[in-house]
């Protein structure tokens, strides 16, 4: 009978991440599932726990005991957008607390041998949300036939898993344990792990092995490619293996709620997974919330629909212009309005593509001088005024504050608004000739037309472009903004079809000694001042081109030497050194950052902190806040 427990909380060092408090549980059988129960169609809730579940200490973390039901109502702009479940939702081997600290959350514990060897310790009987076993095997289904099949991963496993270029030895003891072990350290394991995008190196097995050419029954397999319409296993393999995108209802899951709504478009409702592996100090199996509904609406009918009150928990689709209206319809919607921080390093960022496909452009946008023009020549305090009343912190793209390497000096570096020094680095350049409009001419006599592409998501965006326009007529620059969705814009950048786009900054604006660089060195093509870098470093050179300017030399060995370095103060010397160069070579020009975050929390939703970041990395958004603890009131 399940009575007693061991709680594996607390964090760690380098050396191990184990902390132990003995809890008292008596598992309590909700309502939602309990008709199953009493059909015998579901194990009673004492079975379905496992022998070690999580018990996250709520007074402690200042939140409340909650009572199980309801349904949370959200939005969402795309049905794509139903993985943000799976961020939301952040049941992770290992994630973040509040603190930002990497704590145990599958994993019952997980040791740590000098970011070298990574001893991980499963909870025995613990189960996907089928009810099957979660175990080892699925670690190694994923290791051995998926992540190292050249049918299915043409590419290898995914890059994290390298360090210098090797795979570790991944050993499966017993089916509660796993172990990953490099020959130098990988520092970046456990926070790739706890990212709000996870890798999932697991997979059910047991779900997945029926769709694989090395299990499967060759005759049951071509029946099901037949059925599915295409023509090799890994496709089908492949298609139904998408534990991110969760637009899959029959695909087993380990997070707080699974898909219940097949092939929906415009309402999609998840339902609480009777096997989820945590439970309140009370025994109340967690998540609080039975079910959440979440709608597909226009991008531009957020604010209004939230304002109306048809929403519990919003946050995505809303930006700081949005406060006002939200706060207008608090009393007859319900709601309250909270504004939380943003953990961006930039609300607003021109990035010039220094991999453009035009020569002569190409050749201007990597003149250091031409950068730091273009953002010497933007009025921030006027758009502050104007989109943020003030609010929002003016300067160009760094590090937030609550970032050990935050500088003051790099957040005001060509930042301030220097008509005359913008005018005279660009006359520096050569660039004197000008046409009859006064527009400045390139070396091939093309006026300097700079064409920035928007995802023509944010209305805060264009807003912000139309006092850039203006600002950089007196240097003898048009700006011509082009509004595309936000799949057309991504595929531009990449094919350095784009000249100039505009997206937020760096998701995480609080790195730590433990961040990984790769989003500050020339590695991702996510990072639109150099896609095709980026690309030549994910694709390991079979796409892309490699770095060929010195700063951006200099980021790709700094990123290495972090990869490979020993200590905490080794990778903090390296990551303010990568920090400065961005500073300096204003690859990304900022435009300003710490606008808040409008939350639209329900009068009846418990548990929402009033007070926090709104942050993709670290974070996930809401996940870092455990979505599976908030509860009604009713």
């Amino acid at each position: 009978m399940f009575k007693k427990t061991l709680l594996a909380a607390v964090i760690g060092a380098a050396t191990g991440m184990v902390a132990t408090v003995a809890v008292a549980l008596d598992p309590i059988e909700g309502a939602f599932w309990k008709q199953e129960v009493d059909a015998g169609n579901l194990p009673p809730v004492t079975e379905r726990l496992p022998s070690v579940p999580l018990v996250p200490d709520l007074e402690l973390r200042g939140r409340k005991l909650g009572t199980p039901g309801g349904t949370m109502r959200t939005m969402v702009t795309r049905a794509k957008d139903v993985r943000q479940m799976v961020v939301y939702g952040y049941a992770r081997l290992v994630g973040y607390n509040e603190r930002y600290e990497i704590v145990p959350d599958i994993l019952q514990s997980l040791d740590n041998e000098n970011d070298i060897k990574f001893t991980m310790h499963l909870r025995p009987g613990h189960k996907w949300s089928d009810g099957h076993p979660f175990t080892s095997e699925d670690f190694r289904y994923w290791w051995e036939d998926v992540a190292t099949n050249e049918f299915l991963s043409p590419s290898g496993p995914i890059d994290f898993m390298r360090v210098e270029g090797q795979l570790p030895t991944v050993s499966f003891p017993d089916e509660h344990t796993v172990i990953y072990e490099w020959h130098k350290p990988n520092p970046q394991f456990l926070q790739k792990l706890a990212e709000a995008r996870p890798p999932f190196i697991y997979r059910p097995a047991h779900f997945l092995k029926p769709l694989h050419a090395d299990y499967a029954d060759e005759e049951t397999l071509s029946e099901a490619l037949y059925e599915a319409r295409v023509r090799s296993w890994a496709a089908l393999h492949n298609r139904s293996d998408n534990m991110y995108k969760f637009d899959n209802p029959d695909l087993p899951t380990l997070q707080p709620w699974m898909l219940a709504t097949k092939d929906g478009k415009s309402r999609f409702l998840f339902v609480r997974n009777p096997y989820y592996h945590r439970v309140d100090p009370n025994g109340v199996q967690l998540p609080y919330i039975d079910v959440v509904e979440m709608q597909v609406v226009a991008p531009g009918l957020v604010a209004a629909k939230a304002n109306a009150g048809e929403v519990d928990l919003q946050a995505r689709g809303l930006d700081f212009k949005d406060t006002a209206i939200l706060k207008k319809g608090e009393n007859s919607g319900n709601y309250k309005t909270f504004l939380w921080g943003n953990g961006t390093a930039s609300q607003i960022a021109i990035y010039p593509n220094l991999n453009y496909n035009d020569d002569n452009w190409r050749e201007t946008l990597r003149d250091v001088r031409f950068r730091r023009a273009l953002s010497l020549g933007i009025n921030r305090k006027i758009i502050n005024k104007g989109l943020y009343f003030g609010l929002a912190k003016e300067g160009g793209m760094t590090v937030l504050p609550i970032s050990p390497f935050y500088r003051e000096e790099n957040r005001k570096a060509w930042a301030a608004y220097d008509v005359d020094q913008a005018n005279a680095l660009l006359d520096e350049m050569g660039l004197t000739e000008r046409d009859k409009n006064g527009t400045r001419l390139l070396p091939d006599g093309r006026p300097l037309w700079i064409v920035v592409e928007t995802a023509g998501e944010r209305q805060e965006v264009e807003s912000a472009l139309q006092i850039v326009i203006d600002n950089w007529k007196d240097l003898g620059i048009k700006l011509l903004m082009r509004p595309l969705e936000r799949d057309i814009l991504r595929n531009r950048v990449y094919a350095g079809e784009s000249m100039a786009a505009v997206w937020f900054g760096w998701d995480n604006g609080l790195p730590q000694s433990y961040t990984s660089p790769d989003y500050v060195a020339p590695w991702q093509q996510e990072f639109f001042a150099w896609p095709k870098w980026g690309q030549y470093h994910q694709t390991s050179g079979d796409s892309g081109e490699p770095p060929d300017m010195g700063p951006a030399i200099r980021l790709n060995d700094l990123a290495h030497k972090w990869a490979s370095a020993f200590s905490a103060v080794e990778r903090g010397t390296i990551w303010q050194e990568m920090v400065d160069i961005h500073a300096e070579n204003v690859f990304a020009i900022g435009v300003l950052n710490g606008a808040p975050q409008p939350v639209v929390v329900s009068n009846r939703l418990r548990n929402v902190p009033e007070k926090a970041i709104w942050a993709w990395s670290p974070g996930a958004h809401f996940g870092v806040y455990r979505v599976d603890e908030f509860y009604f009131a009713e």
